[in-house]
């Protein structure tokens, strides 16, 4: 279960970072509305990968994707833009990397 909650993760921050890349790539970088539309259907089908998380629990599952955002958006800005995190940004992932971690996965009673 937590390997497709982890997979569910990733395809969710590929699906948002990736359609709101889309579309800034549309409109700031004027790349046109097949590419605004394009980020759109991605981020409509963000949540539906949120959606299928294995947790009931929708406050805890978007809490913990927060995490997970920030460090694929400084991963996705690596790749795609050239941007290169300091030691401080991949720092900043990494512990929220473990907040992900404590949130979806810690042991619960009950």
């Amino acid at each position: 279960m937590t390997a497709r909650s982890v997979a569910l993760f990733v395809l969710a921050a590929v699906l948002e970072i990736g359609g709101a890349w889309l579309v800034w790539q549309g409109v700031r970088e004027q790349r046109g509305w097949l590419w605004v539309g394009a980020g759109v259907v991605a981020l409509g089908l963000y949540g539906f990968a949120a959606a299928l998380q294995p947790s009931a629990e929708f406050g805890r599952v978007l809490a913990a994707y927060g995490g997970v955002f920030i460090a694929g958006s400084l991963l996705w800005g690596a790749v795609a833009d050239g941007f290169r995190p300091d030691r401080w940004d991949v720092a900043g992932a990494l512990v929220c990397l473990v907040g992900v971690a404590l949130i979806m996965y810690a042991p619960r009673s009950g």
